[in-house]
């Protein structure tokens, strides 16, 4: 199952739902590490053929050279992780205001170009030699002594149009750079206010500072809980080897298992008692299968691996449930203590499901069965048997971060089974 996720890079959201959060981490770490795998194949195979059509007489094309840092790897640079970088609300407020001055500078050039041309026009030469003229032509018309006088008038009227023209110079450079601070402050609201309905960022700085922490404190948590669970499944797979009782990753998994030795048939459940093998080469696909298909691979693979028995096949165990849904799951372990357990047959998927039942709630982890074996989706230690992968959890617990252990199972409900559709 594992591997056909790695080979079509894709999971069914009904199976995704079945996981939970180490698995779906364990899962994320396999599919980015056959990503960089098939990155790393095709840059080779890009190369060999660059190589060969390369003409000799031609210079070598471009290139590119990566930064290394001090561990000689690839140097990477986060934006927000350096103390000096600055917050992302900090960087959007800089660039808005920039953006506000840049808007109102131009606004208020404009502005102050259509005032500067009001303002020569309103004080051209041509205005002031026409007033000049008129007074000319009044002031010829009057005596040779009353010139003096008149040259004092023009000098005076000169005067007091230069200082007027100063006046409204000075007037409208104080309204030009009033109108540009308040287009600014205006820009800038706007711009805040378009970012805010296109974002949806209603909350206060306080709030996006608090939930940025917590981002950063569960970024580092997953980070931690990862590491955790591989170190888990490198101490488990050697105390596993140790044991005997799991078999290791190797090709033994691929020999003829020896047929099982014929066992007696219960009471009220009609079970073959021949001995049988798993179908060789059998290949099920990932997607949503129908309860009847469900019910036909556990009855065609499954039960002559009696699957869901105890190891004496005696009986089946009591911690075996047939096809349920997860809420009715939920519902059995709910009304008992923690370290209570069940295995059910997915309603989804040709596999198994184990429900757990510890202090926080309810956990499920998906068990694999498509490779000769059962385990845990995503672990390295692989079970001949369910009874042997429950033995074996009733010791070790699941995970490192969890600490799940099996410790009771959970039974049928009073008066009725779950499983008798499988078994006729």
């Amino acid at each position: 199952m594992l591997q056909q996720i790695l080979t079509d890079m894709f999971i069914e959201p009904e199976l995704l739902v079945e996981l939970n959060e180490d698995q779906k981490q364990i899962l994320f770490f396999k599919m980015r590490e056959e990503q960089v795998r098939r990155w790393k194949e095709r840059e080779s195979r890009l190369e060999k053929e660059a190589a060969v059509t390369r003409r000799p007489d031609k210079a070598a094309g471009k290139c590119i050279s990566w930064l290394q840092g001090a561990d000689s790897d690839v140097w990477v640079w986060v934006m927000g992780e350096h103390p000096a970088d600055k917050p992302y609300e900090q960087i959007c407020d800089d660039i808005t205001a920039e953006r506000a001055v840049l808007q109102a500078q131009k606004e208020a050039e404009e502005l102050r170009a259509k005032k500067e041309e009001e303002l020569v026009k309103r004080f051209s030469n041509i205005h002031l030699d026409q007033e000049l003229e008129t007074w000319r032509e009044e002031e010829e018309a009057r005596q040779a002594q009353a010139r003096q006088a008149a040259a004092e008038e023009q000098s005076r009227r000169e005067e007091e149009l230069k200082r007027r023209e100063e006046e409204e110079r000075c007037k409208a450079e104080e309204e030009v750079r009033r109108l540009e601070e308040e287009r600014a402050q205006q820009i800038y609201m706007d711009l805040k206010e378009v970012q805010r309905s296109v974002l949806g960022q209603e909350t206060e700085d306080s709030e996006w500072q608090e939930t940025l922490r917590k981002s950063k404190a569960a970024d580092l948590r997953r980070r931690s809980m990862a590491k955790q669970t591989r170190e888990d499944h490198r101490r488990r797979s050697v105390r596993a080897l140790e044991q005997g009782r799991v078999a290791a990753m190797s090709k033994a998994f691929g020999c003829p298992k020896p047929a099982l030795p014929p066992k007696p048939k219960p009471r009220t459940l009609a079970v073959t008692a021949d001995p049988l093998s798993r179908k060789p080469g059998v290949r099920r696909t990932l997607s949503t299968s129908s309860r009847e298909q469900i019910v036909r691979w556990f009855q065609e693979e499954q039960l002559p691996l009696r699957a869901g028995f105890l190891r004496d096949q005696s009986r089946i165990a009591p911690w075996f449930h047939g096809i349920i849904t997860r809420q009715e799951a939920e519902a059995l372990l709910t009304q008992h203590a923690p370290g209570y357990f069940l295995i059910r047959v997915s309603e989804r998927i040709m596999g198994y499901v184990l429900s757990y039942r510890c202090h926080e709630g309810i956990k499920h982890f998906l068990i694999d069965t498509t490779e000769n074996c059962y385990m845990m989706l995503g672990d390295q230690i692989k079970f001949p048997t369910l009874v042997d992968l429950v033995e074996y959890h009733e010791g070790e617990p699941i995970t490192m971060s969890g600490g799940e252990q099996l410790l009771k199972p959970c039974g049928q409900r009073q008066g009725q089974v779950d499983y008798s559709d499988l078994f006729t």
